[in-house]
């Protein structure tokens, strides 16, 4: 077997991106320098044979995906898993976590101007946030920050691959420190009437497309949903979120992973 069959191999059989040093672990020949020559190598082989499949990587990790070009002939089957749609409100959340990043639930209120315990509730169970300590106020509140699967799910190696102020909406743009700028709350824009806008359910979610990594951070305008006002969990457990189970941070979809072709 040479070393990109091993590589290939490994990468179509798995369901989530994997980096060098967990491939190089599938045979003791393999180190990092090798399992890298060969993911090159099968790039651009993919690319001189114009199949409809790639290996991205996936913030430290590689994975076997479609194109993102096949995703309108693949999203007619309902058997092609999708990663969870957000709603305007979870991209808000989302996006103020990503950027002031670790930040406490009063903090991101104050930004938004409504509730958000409940989103943040959603985006913990779907891993996209986690609890990454407390802070020194009043009762030491719980501080979030991102995880490896937000950068899944947008398609980012890393967190300076975010888009810059001035690309994204007025709103989120002013509440960004360092810009200059007023602040002014989220909630303004939402135009949710001063309630909270839930993160859609997995259920709610099934049968729709991603949008491209690139456009998800400047949110689009979703269903309205009302929060509970209970407190955020801290150790919520993920829901397939991101581009697992061989979906692509763009729509793109990874091969069947019985480990047959």
């Amino acid at each position: 077997m040479t070393p990109e069959q091993i590589v290939e191999a490994t990468l179509f059989a798995s369901q989530t991106p994997l980096t060098p040093n967990e491939i190089a672990r599938a045979d003791g020949a393999l180190d990092v320098v090798t399992v890298r020559d060969a993911l090159q190598t099968l790039r651009t082989r993919y690319d001189d044979q114009s199949n409809a499949f790639q290996v991205y990587q996936l913030g430290d990790g590689y994975q076997i995906l479609t194109r993102p070009e096949f995703a309108p002939y693949l999203e007619r089957f309902d058997s092609v898993p999708r990663p969870p749609t957000l709603s305007r409100a979870a991209l808000e959340t989302l996006a103020i976590i990503a950027y002031r990043q670790p930040i406490g639930r009063i903090d991101i209120e104050e930004i938004r101007g409504v509730a958000t315990a409940s989103v943040l509730r959603t985006l913990s169970d779907w891993e996209l946030i986690r609890v990454t300590g407390r802070g020194e106020g009043l009762g030491r509140p719980l501080l979030y920050g991102t995880t490896a699967e937000f950068l899944d799910h947008f398609g980012f190696q890393s967190l300076r691959e975010l888009p810059e102020p001035e690309e994204l909406p007025i709103a989120l743009r002013n509440a960004i420190p360092g810009t200059g700028e007023e602040q002014l709350p989220l909630g303004a824009v939402a135009e949710t009437g001063g309630e909270d806008e839930e993160a859609r359910t997995p259920a709610e979610s099934e049968g729709a497309v991603n949008a491209a990594p690139e456009n998800r951070l400047a949110g689009e305008p979703e269903s309205d949903g009302v929060g509970t006002g209970e407190e955020p969990s801290s150790n919520g457990t993920g829901n397939g979120t991101g581009p697992t189970n061989g979906t692509g941070p763009d729509g793109s979809v990874g091969p069947e992973t019985d480990g047959s072709r």
